[in-house]
């Protein structure tokens, strides 16, 4: 890894964790697209490398702070995470042997649905 890159990566990382913190973004939907584009990674590249950094840290300083302030509900919160350790690995066993341009476009699609949604959702 050249010193650029690990400057990028770092940069990367810094506004993820930032966006995550104001606005629970998800780290995958800031970091995907950026190792994609900015770093050349494969999607399934990026996506294996997102996981993977979430595993341990996920958000746990953001969170604790939410949690001090009584904005986490720990019961839905585990519910969360059970699901999502089950859905996770059959999604990543089914994801790896897609191809690349089908999984990009997939992802793309997902986040302009989400977005859409989210414009036109007015509760």
């Amino acid at each position: 890894m050249t010193p650029t890159q690990i400057i990028i990566t770092g940069l990367i990382g810094l506004a993820a964790g930032v966006l995550s913190g104001l606005l629970g973004l998800g780290g995958a939907i800031v970091i995907i697209p950026a190792l994609v584009m900015l770093l050349g990674f494969s999607q399934q590249m990026a996506q294996g490398t997102t996981l993977i950094m979430m595993v341990l840290p996920v958000g746990a300083l953001a969170a604790w702070q939410y949690y001090q302030q009584g904005f986490v509900d720990i019961k839905t919160a585990l519910i969360l995470a059970a699901m999502f350790f089950i859905g996770g690995y059959f999604g990543a066993k089914f994801a790896i042997h897609i191809p690349q341009e089908t999984m990009k476009k997939g992802f793309a699609v997902v986040l302009v649905l989400i977005a859409v949604k989210m414009w036109f959702d007015t509760k």
